[in-house]
């Protein structure tokens, strides 16, 4: 049975796994890019077929025992998933849209879900040749942003209110909501400064300091905020539901997530501000 020993040491192993599919799907975004429509009407490519393959194959010769949930990849029945302690939840290509528009703003998504929360988590960004990771499951955790084979580690950053908030948002979904909250942000500190992205570069955007909250008033699934949530963690901020409560996993038959806040710095009393 695998082990929280040997699990941690799977990162290097897995962020060498985010790069193999990374050069898969390069080797899509390289050439003209042929787009399917799935049942739910989102787009999917042979590039998120063939990241899927390569770590589902993967995971299975290093960690047999834990099952997988992967979007590309059939769901099991919410009977069968209740009765996991863990698992690993992969998004192959986040950020479809992106690739298919080439704004080079895609991540590969691989994240270990224990008793419902993101304990590991690894958000590659196969263009950029950059991979952040998050380590829940050591005594200390820790995360990383790794560039060039060389690992820097991260840390959100703590702001006050006489200080510009930077936020970060996406760049299709939730404006008109979005605009709203930054009207009411402006009023509590010095103004809002907003930088738009796609996929989960957001979140990691938070985790190395260089944003202090992003907010997501618009739909997502469980595989799409994962392995960002444990590197945002690891680093020392939050991902927080409507009610204020860290985002979990795995509690219901639908892998949607509510609406949910990512911030840098937990001492500020976000919950009077939102």
């Amino acid at each position: 049975m695998t082990n929280e020993i040997q699990l941690h040491t799977l990162l290097e192993p897995l962020r060498l796994l985010c790069e193999e599919a990374g050069e898969a799907i390069l080797e899509v975004y390289r050439q003209d890019i042929e787009v399917e429509t799935k049942s739910d009407n989102s787009p999917v490519t042979q590039a998120d077929l063939a990241a899927h393959n390569i770590i589902v194959a993967r995971l299975a010769q290093l960690t047999p025992d834990i099952p997988i949930i992967s979007e590309e990849g059939e769901i099991p029945n919410f009977k069968e998933r209740q009765q996991w302690a863990r698992y690993w939840l992969i998004d192959p290509l986040d950020g479809t849209k992106e690739f298919i528009n080439r704004n080079d703003e895609f991540t590969v998504n691989i994240a270990l879900i224990q008793n419902n929360k993101a304990v590991l988590g690894l958000v590659y960004a196969p263009v950029l040749g950059i991979c952040y990771t998050g380590d829940q499951l050591s005594p200390e955790p820790k995360a990383f942003k790794w560039q060039n084979n060389i690992p820097q580690q991260i840390h959100c950053q703590a702001i006050n209110q006489q200080q510009v908030l930077k936020v970060v948002g996406s760049r299709r979904h939730g404006a008109e909501a979005l605009d709203q909250l930054l009207s009411r942000l402006g009023e509590t500190f010095a103004g809002t400064e907003l930088d738009s992205m796609g996929s989960s570069l957001k979140l990691c955007l938070i985790a190395e300091g260089r944003a202090d909250i992003y907010p997501r008033l618009a739909p997502t699934c469980e595989w799409d905020t994962a392995a960002a949530q444990a590197v945002v963690e690891a680093a020392g901020g939050q991902v927080l539901n409507p009610q204020f409560e860290t985002l979990s996993y795995g509690h219901k038959d639908e892998l949607l997530n509510p609406f949910f806040y990512v911030v840098g710095d937990p001492s500020i009393s976000w919950a009077s501000l939102l």
